[in-house]
């Protein structure tokens, strides 16, 4: 008998120890790290970064209250009681596109050595943290690979090797660790709605001769993604690339997340059935202006004030807002892009409008056709 499970088995988003994409200084003093962090953010201004550190004073500060003190512009200093998980730290840092951990303290899954010749018993002690080393810096022109590193580590001498002073090089390096994590895209064509309005199952109504679901998923398609079609348990429908709603009940909202739970580690472009103008420019924009470091980059009509989200690309990280919004009572997904960091494209209201009814139907049908 095989080993009894007891949880579900469920698709674990790709995450390193404490973060989605993380990186440790090792080998040189606390100081030294946090001012190179310091000057390398600076150049990664369109990235959501975050540096973790472990406290540097002797006294414990625990409050009777927790403070969030929040500014106008937009910053907020917060003192909290809080113990170090890794479970608690990825959610901490999941809508973060990089993470810089001061390694003297804390672990990182892969690691900058920073070669200082003052340093060299703290780098042995460390010796089987720097299992995932991406390159090296020098601290000091002379500054030089100990022995025990070379014996332990051959292939070190073959990393790119930058002088601390190449802040522009090493951000550079970094920010290609960033682009390397960007989640590939995957379509989800909306086919799971009841169409209460049109009395017919939408993503069967012909516009183009065939089922709307069908030129959907083509259109997808068509722009190199794999394209899964969202469906309910009760749908007798049968395409290879389906995936069934495990959150009953919440419309859309259900099929976004139920994509997610299926595959936390890809960015869904979510297309609905019942936007028929919706056509390749419109698509090949909307992958044109994505932006990975947001939470979404979504479709809106210039005469409109709100996003569509059923014509829009969901990142990874948007995973937990909805998450978090459900959580509250909320299942508008439209609530959840208008409350968060996200990318809006433009497009003419003429391309995006909705199909409800039978007399929007052949009215559009009737358009397309002339």
């Amino acid at each position: 008998m095989g080993k009894h499970q007891k949880h579900t088995k469920l698709k674990l988003r790709d995450n390193d120890n404490f973060a989605p994409n993380e990186i440790a200084f090792v080998g040189t003093k606390c100081g030294v790290i946090s001012n190179l962090v310091n000057k390398v953010s600076k150049k990664l201004i369109d990235y959501k970064l975050a540096y973790f550190d472990a406290s540097h004073s002797k006294e414990t500060i625990t409050t009777s209250i927790e403070t969030y003190t929040f500014h106008s512009k937009g910053t907020a200093q917060i003192l909290r009681n809080s113990a170090l998980n890794k479970f608690n730290q990825r959610i901490q840092f999941s809508q973060y596109d990089f993470v810089f951990i001061n390694g003297n303290h804390y672990q990182g899954s892969k690691q900058i050595l920073i070669l200082d010749n003052e340093k060299e018993a703290s780098v042995l002690k460390r010796l089987d943290q720097l299992n995932n080393i991406q390159f090296v810096v020098k601290l000091t022109e002379g500054a030089k690979f100990f022995d025990f590193l070379v014996a332990e580590k051959p292939q070190i001498k073959n990393l790119m090797c930058y002088e601390i002073t190449e802040i522009e090089k090493i951000s550079m390096h970094i920010e290609n660790l960033i682009k390397e994590k960007i989640a590939p895209i995957q379509g989800l064509v909306l086919a799971g709605g009841k169409s209460v309005r049109m009395g017919t199952d939408k993503g069967t109504l012909q516009f183009y001769g065939k089922n709307q679901r069908d030129v959907a998923i083509e259109l997808l398609e068509k722009n190199n993604l794999k394209t899964y079609l969202s469906v309910r348990s009760s749908q007798e429908i049968e395409i290879e690339h389906k995936i069934t709603d495990k959150f009953i009940g919440l419309g859309p909202f259900g099929a976004i997340c139920s994509a997610f739970q299926s595959n936390p580690n890809v960015a869904w472009l979510v297309l609905a059935t019942d936007v028929p103008f919706v056509n390749d420019a419109v698509i090949q924009k909307l992958l044109k202006y994505r932006n990975p470091s947001k939470a979404a980059t979504s479709i809106k009509g210039k005469g409109k004030q709100f996003p569509e989200p059923l014509i829009t690309i969901w990142e990874p990280k948007s995973y937990l807002l909805l998450l978090n919004y459900l959580s509250q009572g909320f299942s508008c997904p439209r609530k959840v892009l208008i409350n968060s960091d996200v990318k809006i494209v433009e497009v003419d209201d003429d391309l995006i409008r909705n199909i409800n009814t039978p007399e929007e139907f052949k009215a559009a049908r009737k358009e397309i056709n002339e």
